[in-house]
């Protein structure tokens, strides 16, 4: 619901928030009412909120559905879990261009999160995937 999710991004910004994290449509508006900036969320989000939209997570199909027709293909598929060719290791997801809005983000951070980036690509670092409900959320 894109209004009840700009709605919850203004009361976060009465409350002080000064970054918005866009999951879902509502929140990039907000941003841009408000002057502030954003990440997006499962797509490049910058034409919402040009000059707002910092980057954010791009979910990229494509490694789980060659996958899966590789799998068909070869007669030699069966029910699964798929999620990790949803991971940046596996290319099924990334970071979304900056579109110059890298020059909002301290060189220290942009360096923290391509050497993450590259250690993540490597099979270095994984963050694991929790499908619980977060505490108190019931």
């Amino acid at each position: 619901d894109p209004a009840a999710a700009k709605e919850a991004a203004l009361a976060q910004v009465d409350a002080g928030a000064d970054v918005l994290f866009a999951e879902r449509f509502g929140v990039i508006e907000a941003a841009v009412e408000n002057d502030l900036l954003a990440f997006g969320n499962m797509s490049d989000q910058y034409e919402l909120g040009p000059d707002h939209v910092l980057t954010g997570p791009v979910w990229n199909m494509r490694p789980t559905v060659e996958y899966v027709i590789q799998q068909v293909k070869a007669g030699s598929y069966t029910a699964q879990d798929l999620k990790d060719f949803s991971m940046m290791a596996k290319g099924g997801a990334s970071l979304a261009d900056y579109h110059g809005m890298d020059s909002k983000i301290p060189k220290d951070i942009l360096d923290l999160v391509a050497q993450r980036e590259k250690e993540i690509k490597e099979g270095l670092f994984r963050v694991n995937i929790t499908e619980s409900a977060p505490a108190g959320s019931q």
